[in-house]
């Protein structure tokens, strides 16, 4: 798979061009055959004029010059419909949220906008009007949510890098589940303007990439301070540090594990233990207990609310609009 790194080195070096990328990448979506991925395409036409202009601007030093990304359907991008995965939500914007315009700047092509489920509420990725999107890693699993759509087309292989959200996991379940790697920024870090809120107060814009690198580098972009966001923050954004040559790995007591009555799940957790353990990790027993808590007050506590007030004006006047599970994890906020 193409990764940022090599897709950027091929432009810079002139062994490919962002217009060669474009065709690649839309021939990768019909071959793929996954029509979930996406809730909308743009045309191939307008990316490859896009990348007509980076090429005639001569703009090979951008650090993201020519590489296609996906946008998950919850951020703006201007001209495109944001449905946060649900029809009757659906508006156009006339403004990119603040990353996809620092995306644009730094040379990005956003190819389109990437399923979801439904409000960026839930982490299976079934619950969407718009299908459920394929599991590129592994067709038995879930895709995982609620990004899921930005996490197939990385784990595809469609595009390099796609941003997710992530308020409870959204940007970090998918990626475990499709065998790439999802960021999570601290709060802050990434702004947060042009997105739909699901909780307003732990809202992150997410992303997913193939390499940690690649992430990095498309946070090195993203990153910074925005006034617009009232919960932005000027917050330095850090280097990548090397793991220890013996790594501590956390895991469950058998006491505090749920398999739900999985016992092949079990049987694999137990197997990945023994991996960890031959390779050469040491092994720490912690208490789940209090992050099962917090967990909880995220559906049983005041940041319901939060969810209740951004759906509150559909959940008023289209409550049938709502997917079902949706409305039940939302409705007790109001």
């Amino acid at each position: 798979m193409d990764t940022l790194a090599t897709l950027l080195a091929a432009h810079r070096e002139g062994r490919r061009t962002p217009s060669e990328t474009v065709r690649e990448t839309y021939r990768k979506i019909a071959d793929h055959h996954d029509s979930a991925i996406f809730i909308t395409l743009r045309p191939e036409a307008e990316l490859l004029a896009e990348a007509a202009a980076l090429e005639a601007a001569g703009a090979g030093d951008l650090p993201l010059y020519g590489i296609p990304v996906a946008i998950k359907d919850n951020i703006d991008v201007a001209g495109v419909p944001t449905t946060a995965a649900c029809p009757e939500f659906a508006y156009v914007p006339v403004a990119d949220a603040t990353v996809v315009a620092r995306l644009r700047a730094a040379g990005a092509l956003v190819i389109g906008k990437t399923n979801l489920d439904q409000f960026a509420t839930g982490l299976v990725g079934t619950r969407s009007p718009y299908g459920i999107p394929r599991n590129a890693f592994n067709a038995k699993l879930v895709p995982g949510g609620s990004s899921s759509g930005s996490a197939s087309a990385v784990s595809a292989g469609i595009v390099p890098i796609a941003l997710g959200t992530d308020t409870a996991g959204s940007g970090r379940v998918p990626a475990m589940l499709q065998n790439i790697v999802g960021v999570k920024p601290s709060l802050g870090l990434v702004p947060n303007t042009g997105l739909v809120p699901a909780c307003r107060t732990l809202d992150c814009i997410s992303v997913f990439a193939l390499t940690v690198d690649d992430a990095m580098a498309a946070l090195e972009v993203m990153a910074g301070f925005d006034p617009s966001d009232a919960y932005s923050r000027d917050l330095p954004l850090g280097t990548l540090g090397s793991l220890k040559r013996t790594p501590r790995l956390g895991f469950l007591p058998e006491d505090q594990r749920e398999f739900f009555g999985d016992v092949d799940a079990a049987a694999a957790y137990e197997a990945a233990l023994a991996r960890f353990r031959d390779l050469g990790a040491e092994l720490v027993p912690f208490d789940y207990a209090p992050f099962a808590e917090c967990a909880r007050l995220l559906y049983e506590g005041p940041w319901v609310t939060e969810r209740w007030i951004a759906a509150q004006p559909l959940l008023t006047t289209h409550p049938d609009a709502v997917h079902p599970v949706t409305r039940a994890i939302t409705e007790p906020g109001g």
